[in-house]
């Protein structure tokens, strides 16, 4: 008896940009990712910084030639709006971990603002045993899992802005302003501390990174009802993610040497400056002038996507 035929998917298209994505709660940043590459029929994609699945929020999703950019997203910095409830500690200090203890809150609104101003500034995080840094190869929330704690460094954050935006009973809403590298359920668990009653996070939503906001983001849902037309559409250009650069436009011939990864004679720019390159409208990468009137390629275009 003959097999019937398999059925076989299509093959992935070199699909380039920058998709800005309000992710809903309850799935994990990856999942959020290969759902939407999935839509896209997209060869290659990747996100520009891990939202937890009780999160939701501005997260950029980047497809081909972006994500060799994605790291100006990872280094900027980040804003979120958040809940904390005073009273409750658990094990992830988010919603997602299991009760450890339950306190009175005995805390004014005085008490309350005055462990708030202590926050913000330059401060020290202990990353909390819930996360996904790496110790010998392996990420600390699986060694949580295994009920084995691991000593971790205090880390500095800086806290630009945190204020209380308002309070019903024992739970809090509060508006963050930070540095890459903060965590907020750890501002929750040490704003609880100080107050001495403890607290957990219990809502999160990422409003800002960099320049970005929610403002222009798509939800999985609104982006998967689209045709497939109007999903590219929604795609912002590569160069979106380099947009705070200044830009530098060269010649045909400065192109052809900076494309094939020589210096771009003839162009100006103090050393260590960071620009935009085009040739005309086509976007050639990212090039660094090194004070010697040269422009030294740092990230380049693929010659297929130029």
């Amino acid at each position: 008896m003959a097999k019937p035929p398999q059925r076989r998917n299509p093959p992935r298209r070199a699909v380039s940009g920058v998709l800005f994505l309000d992710k809903p709660v309850g799935i994990s940043s990856n999942n959020a990712l290969q759902k939407a590459r999935w839509l896209l029929n997209a060869a290659k994609g990747g996100h520009t910084g891990t939202l937890d699945p009780m999160a939701s929020g501005l997260l950029p999703l980047t497809f081909g030639e972006a994500t060799k950019f994605s790291q100006t997203l990872l280094d900027a910095d980040k804003a979120y709006d958040a809940t904390v409830l005073l009273g409750v500690t658990t094990t992830t200090a988010d919603a997602e971990g299991e009760v450890l203890a339950r306190c009175p809150v005995d805390a004014s609104d005085e008490a309350i603002e005055a462990a708030v101003a202590r926050l913000r500034g330059d401060i020290e995080q202990v990353p909390p045993m819930y996360s996904a840094l790496k110790h010998h190869g392996k990420a600390l929330y699986e060694y949580a899992r295994e009920g084995v704690e691991i000593p971790r460094e205090p880390r500095r954050v800086t806290i630009h802005s945190l204020e209380c935006l308002g309070r019903e009973g024992d739970s809090l809403q509060i508006r963050v302003a930070c540095s890459k590298g903060t965590y907020v359920r750890t501002l929750a668990s040490d704003l609880g501390a100080m107050l001495g009653c403890g607290a957990h996070l219990t809502a999160l939503r990422r409003t800002r990174i960099g320049p970005f906001d929610l403002a222009g983001t798509v939800t999985l849902g609104d982006f998967e009802a689209m045709e497939a037309e109007a999903r590219d559409a929604c795609l912002a250009p590569v160069e979106a993610l380099l947009a705070h650069l200044p830009t530098c436009g060269l010649d045909a011939e400065q192109a052809r040497a900076f494309t094939h990864g020589q210096s771009a004679q003839g162009v100006g720019g103090d050393a260590g400056s960071l620009f935009r390159v085009y040739e005309g409208e086509r976007f050639l990468g990212v090039g660094s002038a090194d004070g010697q009137a040269k422009l030294v390629p740092i990230r380049l275009m693929a010659t297929g996507n130029q």
